[in-house]
């Protein structure tokens, strides 16, 4: 199993707040994040695959690709798929599926809690917002080759 990334962002100097952004590499060509997380969530929620894509933003092309990347990372599918017939197809969480969600929004929770402890000193100074438009300059400039 890879190291889980934590990915913190300042909102604003006002309002600076911590967000974990949480990603676990399962093996070297998959992993387990928000995006398809969110995306099990929303299977829960209304039964289909097509739907949730449709309410998350995606096209169904990408949300199949997340769902099966998923489904072949385990030993075990985190959905079952019923095709077509009269009310059309859907997809169901399997018990798996909910384990994995739950285990997922558990670890984030601590992480979160425990960014926010940790880096509480961070957020006493103040934290700047970047200005629109502008981009980041490099540290150090480049030497150039004459």
């Amino acid at each position: 199993m890879g190291v889980p990334s934590v990915k913190i962002e300042a909102v604003s100097k006002r309002s600076a707040s911590l967000c974990v952004r949480l990603r676990i590499d399962v093996c070297p060509a998959s992993s387990i994040g928000p995006g398809k997380i969110g995306l099990l969530e929303h299977i829960e929620a209304c039964g289909s695959l097509s739907e949730a894509a449709r309410e998350l933003g995606m096209s169904y092309r990408r949300a199949w690709l997340l769902l099966d990347d998923l489904n072949h990372a385990f030993a075990h599918p985190v959905t079952t798929a019923s095709i077509g017939g009269a009310g059309g197809g859907g997809a169901r969480l399997t018990e798996f599926g909910r384990k994995l969600i739950a285990a997922y929004r558990d670890i984030e929770r601590s992480a979160q809690a425990e960014a926010s402890t940790r880096l509480a000193w961070l957020l006493a100074g103040g934290v700047q917002e970047p200005v629109r438009g502008s981009t980041r300059r490099p540290l150090a400039r480049p030497v150039s080759k004459r």
